[in-house]
């Protein structure tokens, strides 16, 4: 194996899970962030329903987001931006996200 250049930027990702109790108010939080990732350079990997939970307790109708950036940067200045905190609030009584960051070498 190769030794990782620490010089290099590595790809980053933001890995959501979310439930949604009001999925009509839901929707403001998410017209709110609609093309958000994609200025901050994000490219969605993958975004749904879980299908099935094959392992652990979590909720049949949770759903899952993936969003690849460039690196860790570009993610902190997504989770940062001005238009994602104020349209944040609109998740508030509506529904949970949890937000998970990994890098990968």
């Amino acid at each position: 194996r190769a030794p990782i250049d620490l010089g290099t930027r590595m790809p980053a990702y933001i890995v959501s899970t979310v439930r949604m109790s009001d999925p009509v108010r839901f929707k403001t939080y998410m017209d709110g962030i609609a093309g958000l990732a994609e200025e901050c350079g994000g490219k969605y990997v993958v975004r749904g329903p879980v299908k099935a939970v094959l392992e652990g307790d979590s909720p049949a109708d949770e759903r899952v987001v993936v969003v690849e950036f460039a690196d860790e940067a570009a993610v902190r200045a997504y989770v940062e931006h001005p238009r994602y905190v104020a349209a944040k609030q609109h998740r508030i009584g509506a529904g949970t996200v949890d937000l998970r960051l990994l890098v990968t070498p």
